[in-house]
């Protein structure tokens, strides 16, 4: 019995370990790569930069303004994750606590922008857009996660919270003598920081890898995000300068990981315990 359990106990870590180098390789050979030249990276493979090319990460701000662009990518992300939560929580309350005419067809129609793929809907947005002024802008960037599928999502997921809260609360903050605002704020909202956690960083990851709308409403390089300005990176011929986009995209990395590093669990036990739920 005592060998039967070494044994499975050695098959699980030899999994385990299997299962995160297939993670974490790809990673690594990002990060080994963006410090190699061009030829170096298509030469022998190897665990370890060759030539320790540091200047890779220099020479990305200077093919391109990638510092404009960064900060591109957290304007959009950090507006966008704001508005998103702050109009989805709002709309999430209203849909479970509130009573109103229409409230279930209203519901039913913002469900129906989760199944809406963006690529059904961006020609008409973006006649809307330019129609609007926003012509190569980042306001369509960061309307776009606050009103479309991104947001209706963090309001089904703030709605099926708010739903899960028992009524004799809410009844009680009203003798109390709050009123919707009140009980929004001073209860509601308290109560919902896992729901709050998630939903920002959903948003904040969707907002930050998005690739084609900053592909359609921008076009002057000094309005990319990273996504887009990762595939810039090229030569006076054409070809790409995978060393200098491997750099790039070691930095385009970082923020997000240090998010979901941080708040890994936040998710993790939002989405488990009490987003999915009513």
């Amino acid at each position: 019995m005592k060998t039967k359990h070494i044994g499975r106990t050695i098959g699980r870590i030899f999994c385990i370990l299997l299962i995160t180098l297939m993670f974490v390789y790809p990673f690594w050979w990002m990060i080994v790569n963006s410090l190699n030249t061009n030829a170096e990276i298509f030469g022998k493979p190897s665990l370890l930069p060759k030539s320790w090319q540091w200047s890779n990460y220099v020479e990305i701000f200077r093919v391109q303004p990638f510092a404009r662009q960064l900060v591109n990518s957290i304007v959009v992300a950090v507006v966008g994750t704001a508005g998103n939560v702050i109009v989805a929580a709002f709309s999430g309350y209203a849909f479970a606590r509130l009573r109103f005419p229409g409230k279930n067809l209203l519901f039913m129609l913002l469900l129906t922008a989760l199944m809406m793929p963006i690529e059904v809907i961006i020609v008409p947005l973006f006649f809307q857009m330019v129609g609007w002024g926003f012509s190569d802008s980042l306001t369509p960037l960061m309307l776009i996660p606050i009103f479309g599928a991104q947001g209706a999502f963090s309001a089904f997921m703030f709605r099926s919270f708010f739903v899960t809260v028992p009524s004799e609360l809410m009844e009680a903050a009203r003798l109390d003598g709050l009123g919707n605002f009140g009980i929004f704020f001073r209860i509601m909202l308290p109560i919902a920081k896992p729901i709050l956690s998630s939903a920002a960083i959903l948003a904040f990851l969707a907002a930050w890898n998005t690739y084609l709308e900053p592909l359609v409403f921008t076009s002057s390089v000094d309005n990319y995000t990273l996504p887009l300005a990762l595939n810039n990176f090229n030569d006076a011929y054409g070809q790409p300068q995978w060393n200098l986009q491997m750099a790039a995209t070691t930095v385009s990395c970082l923020p997000i990981m240090l998010v979901y590093l941080f708040f890994q669990d936040k998710v993790t036990d939002a989405m488990v315990n009490s987003g999915m739920k009513g």
